[in-house]
């Protein structure tokens, strides 16, 4: 094939497409790394079981009612922190306690995503 016919098989390729096949403007690239980072703090199933329970808690919940998650006292901090990181989640000691929340609009990252298609 020549040079010629390539480019002509491109430009018909367009045009067979039209309008009809055009994608979608997508999400910008901070909108994606934002999205991104907080699918990833949710992809692993212990810090999205500490995730449910500290956003099923009406206002705050300490961490000694969250620690029953099949994970060592560490490991839980370790989670912890990632969702706080994520900007999912955010805490507040007190005394030797630390009480979490999550945080108002911490999943509107994942609004442009999951509006995509409708």
């Amino acid at each position: 094939m020549t040079t010629t016919q390539t480019s002509t098989a491109a430009a018909n390729t367009t045009d067979a497409c039209g309008e009809a096949c055009a994608p979608g403007a997508g999400l910008d690239v901070a909108d994606a790394e934002r999205a991104a980072a907080v699918f990833k703090a949710l992809a692993d199933p212990v810090r999205l079981r500490l995730f449910t329970r500290i956003a099923g808690c009406e206002g705050q919940t300490c961490v000694c009612d969250i620690q029953d998650v099949g994970v060592s006292q560490p490991t839980v901090s370790h989670h912890l922190r990632k969702l706080r990181e994520a900007g999912l989640i955010d805490c507040e000691r007190r005394g030797t306690w630390v009480y979490y929340w999550a945080v108002p609009g911490g999943l509107e990252a994942l609004d442009g995503v999951f509006s995509v298609g409708r």
